[in-house]
């Protein structure tokens, strides 16, 4: 019933442009100002820009198709949100917007959504407090812009790239983020889908907040404080997204806090200080994930519970799995299949490709970093890996009880796509992680990732 009613808006929407006039603006044009054009302008009409700078602080109240041609600049006073888009069903296509103002109270953003409907492509976005803030806008699709923050002020101080606020059904892809506080921050914001943008240089590069039935995939977010934290929330669905070289004193690639329903497939997650952190995370699916070159790959709190590993790579982590409690409901395999550890020296007498005798999750490092924080930034050097390497070989502390039952003999073949579509499997990345070190294999990732 949904799709019937979308195409029939469609068709309505595409009769009305069939009547459209063209408003151009520009030296010589009609118009000189992109306001004079935008207060002329009937529902649906198409209003092109030429190349040159053009005064911001616009409201779109008519419904209009604004296209610049040869990347026109729309610059702000400073004092408020650059652009503000009142109507619904309007298109800004092809600018440089530039210069907002700087209240975060007053969400000045370089285009504010009031509206939904909308579609923002192909726009570069820099000197912006927020980049484009969605408050309580829906079905808008937002792809192919480039957003800078302002690197100039405390991280604390910057708003997100995108800012969706009580949204539902957005579209959100080939964005390129970067020198914002968030990268993406979705709060009371459902049923979206986020693909293949890049995030860099933010505190979080993915932010869920109370959002819920959302979908992300084969998204980059690397070199930031944290990759992503999902929070309050359920029903994600998370594949094909690498989280790489997300570091700091607390850092982590992905965090889920009280969340349910989780389904994580075929993610990178590579050398960060902390790979996967979960506290009341429940009912969760983690299958054919890569793990590899972080100084913890697991951090759960016993709050955890009935959550479920199963066919995914653990590669040249310094310590598998930290546990804060006793112990979690976790199982560590499903239908007969754990997890591929590196680590694991077993044995597999009947050749069927899983060990036949349990992995035990512990390491002894872990246990002195619990006594003595500050050695944690010992966490790379030789030393920590040969205490990590003795506790494998004599077990003499308890550590965390957690056990993978039918751990794997080989590393799983993720089928993640790569480099213009090349596959490489999982036997590739784990070569690559032993040769090199995990530190070097996120980097290459980010390289290929890049292009």
């Amino acid at each position: 019933m949904r799709r019937c009613a979308a195409g029939v808006a469609a068709l309505i929407c595409a009769l009305a442009e069939a009547g459209a006039a063209e408003l151009r603006v520009g030296p010589g044009a009609r118009f000189a100002r992109i306001t004079d054009a935008v207060r002329s302008a009937q529902p649906h009409d198409v209003i092109r820009v030429s190349g040159g700078t053009y005064p911001g602080d616009l409201v779109l109240d008519t419904p209009v198709r604004l296209i610049g041609e040869g990347r026109p600049v729309i610059r702000g006073t400073g004092s408020g949100s650059i652009i503000t888009v009142r109507a619904p069903g309007c298109v800004i296509r092809g600018f440089r917007v530039e210069h907002s103002g700087n209240s975060l109270m007053d969400e000045h953003s370089g285009i504010l959504l009031h509206s939904s409907g909308n579609q923002i492509t192909g726009n570069e976005l820099s000197d912006i407090l927020f980049g484009i803030y969605f408050y309580g806008s829906n079905d808008n699709i937002v792809r192919r812009n480039t957003i800078r923050g302002r690197l100039q002020i405390e991280q604390g101080e910057r708003g997100a790239g995108l800012h969706f606020w009580n949204c539902l059904r957005n579209r959100i892809e080939e964005n390129v983020i970067s020198g914002t506080r968030d990268g993406m921050y979705l709060q009371n914001a459902s049923e979206s889908i986020i693909r293949r943008n890049q995030v860099t240089q933010a505190r979080y590069g993915l932010h869920y907040m109370y959002s819920n039935g959302n979908v992300f995939e084969d998204n980059t977010f690397a070199g930031n404080v944290a990759g992503a934290a999902i929070m309050y929330s359920s029903r994600i669905q998370l594949r094909r997204n690498r989280f790489l070289h997300n570091r700091g004193f607390s850092s982590f690639g992905i965090l889920f806090q009280d969340s349910t329903e989780i389904t994580a497939e075929q993610n990178i997650i590579s050398d960060n200080a902390t790979g996967i952190f979960a506290e009341s995370l429940r009912s969760s699916t983690f299958r054919r994930n890569l793990v590899s070159g972080n100084d913890t790959a697991l951090e759960m709190f016993a709050s955890v519970s009935e959550n479920v590993f199963t066919e995914n790579n653990f590669v040249a982590n310094l310590t598998p799995i930290r546990v804060i409690g006793r112990t979690t409901t976790t199982r560590w395999s499903k239908g007969g299949r754990g997890n591929y550890w590196n680590e694991y020296d077993g044995y597999d007498l009947d050749g069927d490709g899983v060990g036949d005798v349990p992995f035990q999750l512990r390491n002894l490092y872990e246990k002195m970093e619990d006594s003595h924080p500050r050695l944690r930034i010992y966490f790379q050097s030789p030393a920590a890996r040969a205490l990590a390497a003795a506790e494998r070989a004599f077990p003499i502390m308890r550590g965390a009880t957690e056990a993978d039952p039918k751990p794997l003999m080989r590393p799983v073949d993720l089928g993640i796509a790569m480099n213009g579509g090349k596959r490489r499997n999982a036997a590739y990345m784990l070569a690559a992680a032993s040769l090199v070190g995990a530190g070097l294999l996120a980097g290459a990732l980010l390289i290929k990732h890049n292009g």
